[in-house]
């Protein structure tokens, strides 16, 4: 970016001008922080105007909008009707008025934004990760930052206290509740007795409460009390023995009765009235309990994903976009390139849903290397139904199943040497390392590694590619803001 582009902004105070920039600075820290711990490494930017006759002004610290130019040129500098809505009451006074502005649609990216009468028109925008349960809690988080945002400059500087970059760091709990309350108000209308909060808080220490050394499992759901007479229970309790919700631990026993059944428990927000089969209200919110994680679901449909007391994005399921991204970077035909990805999609996602451990080498050479273990003669052809749910039996077995270029299976329980190097993990196992130290020395093999309690990763020439960041995290600065027609090189 252009940093050292002059502002002209449409105020003579370089106080204001400081002020502003603190603003926004703190608010793309928190939002890039918090967003970062929910769905994974998140980077943020926004372009702003703050008068109708104000240059459109832009902060992007980790280039989020790069290659985005054109668009952004089309939409904001050649086209100017942004800056005529009668429906803004242009007074700080009006901040709160908030008058939503239609996504652009740029690729890969989320955004909110909006009119108001501290903030003529500001747009925030996030990357939009492969694995997102919904897009809901994530567009909550950007409008909360709209708001913000708004909030913070219809103040005067000496009163800002810099608190909205600390808020929106710890805003994930608050952002999954307000996509139900949207989800719910379309549907139930305002006038409900269910309360979010308690729900979520019920489902985060039933998560992490275990009942004779296991996690628990099974689905827990919480009904309006004037829906009730749309389920089928099988079970119901009397009145006066109703376990409470805030009972967890109780409700952690409860849940054995429904582990691994079509069944669920049944709370209308403060107690467990039962026990119901599948059928489900017009309206629900279920926590769907799988041991060390599980899903917060609205009518069947994920929400988010909650372990270790605190929710996030991921959906638990390899997309391995990388993976993709590798096989038709390299010389294979795409033909045999789409092959090889659904063959070790099938293997990956089989290891999850048992919840075993497994490395699967992908060796793109012309010849297989050679390695340690149980070599095959002749190899197993991938591509026959019952050699696949062969290979997925062998996989349980400690080491590596070799895969080459052809689609065949070359070996199973495969040991991955190689010598030690800087970029190693030792907060990761040994199947991880060792395939850090092995892809580093054959540039052609990709490694992907399954854990039973961490996310897939795709390892190339000795690094995670699902790890790896692209920017580097620029944590409590003060970001420069950037002219738009200077950015796009006008």
């Amino acid at each position: 970016m252009t940093s050292g582009n002059p502002l002209m902004l449409p105020m003579n105070d370089r106080v204001r001008q400081s002020f502003v920039r603190r603003c926004v600075s703190d608010i793309l820290n928190g939002l890039s922080d918090g967003l970062t711990h929910f769905s994974g490494a998140s980077r943020a930017a926004v372009i702003f105007a703050l008068r109708p006759d104000s240059p459109m002004l832009l902060c992007d610290p980790q280039n989020l909008l790069k290659g985005h130019e054109p668009i952004c040129k089309s939409l904001y500098l050649d086209n100017q009707s942004w800056r005529t809505n009668e429906k803004v009451r242009f007074d700080r006074k009006h901040y709160a008025e908030i008058i939503p502005i239609k996504d652009p649609g740029l690729a890969g990216l989320l955004s909110h934004g909006g009119y108001s009468g501290s903030v003529f028109f500001q747009q925030w925008f996030t990357e939009q990760h492969p694995d997102l349960c919904a897009t809901g809690p994530t567009e909550c988080w950007l409008e909360h930052a709209v708001w913000r945002f708004s909030h913070d400059l219809a103040n005067d500087a000496e009163l800002y206290t810099g608190i909205s970059g600390y808020f929106l760091k710890e805003y994930a709990t608050h952002a999954v509740r307000d996509h139900i309350i949207d989800l719910m108000n379309v549907q139930l209308g305002w006038d409900t007795s269910m309360r979010i909060y308690p729900i979520l808080d019920a489902v985060l220490m039933i998560s992490e409460t275990q009942e004779e050394g296991s996690w628990a499992e099974g689905r827990l759901l919480f009904v309006d009390p004037g829906m009730l007479d749309q389920l089928h229970f099988l079970v119901k309790f009397q009145e006066e023995l109703r376990p409470q919700l805030i009972n967890y631990k109780h409700v952690r026993k409860l849940l054995l009765t429904v582990e691994r059944s079509g069944r669920s428990l049944v709370s209308d927000g403060r107690a467990i009235l039962g026990i119901c089969d599948d059928t489900l209200p017009s309206f629900s919110i279920c926590a769907d309990f799988r041991g060390r994680y599980g899903f917060l679901k609205v009518n069947r449909g994920k929400v988010c994903s909650f372990a270790d007391g605190r929710f996030s994005s991921t959906t638990y399921q390899a997309k391995l976009v990388q993976l993709e991204e590798l096989l038709l970077e390299s010389e294979l035909k795409r033909f045999d390139c789409y092959f090889i990805f659904k063959i070790v999609v099938s293997l990956v996602q089989h290891a999850q849903r048992r919840k075993h451990g497994c490395a699967v080498v992908i060796d793109l050479n012309e010849r297989p290397v050679r390695i340690s273990g149980q070599t095959l003669s002749p190899p197993l052809d991938l591509r026959k139904p019952y050699t696949l749910k062969l290979t997925k039996s062998l996989a349980k077995v400690d080491g590596a199943i070799h895969i080459g270029a052809d689609m065949h299976l070359h070996g199973f329980a495969c040991l991955l040497d190689g010598r030690a190097f800087e970029g190693e993990d030792l907060a990761r196992g040994a199947r991880y390392n060792s395939a850090l130290r092995f892809t580093a020395e054959h540039p052609k093999i990709i490694v992907v590694v399954v854990s039973s309690d961490r996310p897939v990763s795709v390892i190339h020439q000795g690094m995670d590619i699902q790890g790896a960041c692209a920017w580097t995290q620029q944590g409590g600065c003060m970001y420069h803001l950037d002219r738009l027609d200077y950015w796009v090189g006008l």
